[in-house]
């Protein structure tokens, strides 16, 4: 186990785009479950953290915030998508401070275990910092038609960024527990079930 015998043990929870990992991970914190959501923490950290901003403005330029301050995620989205050094770049300068940040969360949780959510995790090896994993999936053509519907993107849009991600067929062997999200009355049960099984494993531990 990565932590000490007195400290939450750590549940990494992932899902490609579209899957509904933000949506489970909810329903674990309605469950009274400490959840660290690492994109929304990401955010924070790039608008708030002086030196990251700095370090993100020398690598892309000005354009990387607007005229509040705020990310210009389209804008970025375009420019590391289609380079995969500056993307590589991007998150080798981000990516450590997350997780220096989930640290000091971590340090303050209390309970038998908390989650971590992320979009990214088995694909840069950030299983090895969890004690478990779990993956959500959903058919495909299901993915497409929440993004659409969510972001008012075109099915196009959403293939192609399927295509950037793990399938979740490579995905699975690496997960510990797999959740099909095929609607929220199924999730909701299942994200129960596995809450029970995680709590009575951790707690006797």
């Amino acid at each position: 186990m990565l932590n000490s015998h007195n400290s939450p043990r750590i549940v990494c929870l992932t899902g490609g785009i579209g899957s509904g990992k933000t949506t489970a991970a909810a329903l674990f914190e309605d469950l009274g479950v400490a959840v660290y959501y690492a994109d929304r923490a990401a955010k924070r950290l790039m608008e708030q953290d002086a030196e990251l901003r700095e370090s993100l403005i020398q690598l892309l330029g000005e354009n990387v915030f607007n005229n509040l301050g705020q990310l210009n995620r389209d804008w970025i989205a375009q420019k590391l998508f289609n380079t995969p050094e500056l993307l590589n770049r991007w998150n080798a300068k981000v990516h450590p401070k997350v997780f220096d940040d989930f640290n000091r969360w971590v340090s303050c949780q209390e309970g038998s275990y908390i989650l971590k959510e992320a979009a990214i995790l088995f694909e840069t090896g950030g299983e090895r910092n969890c004690d478990l994993s779990i993956l959500i999936t959903a058919p495909e053509d299901l993915r497409i038609e929440r993004v659409m519907k969510r972001d008012s993107w075109t099915r196009e849009q959403v293939k192609e960024r399927l295509n950037r991600q793990w399938s979740d067929e490579r995905k699975r062997p690496l997960a510990d527990f797999v959740v099909e999200n095929l609607d929220l009355k199924t999730l909701n049960l299942e994200i129960k079930r596995l809450h029970s099984q995680l709590y009575k494993r951790f707690s006797q531990q």
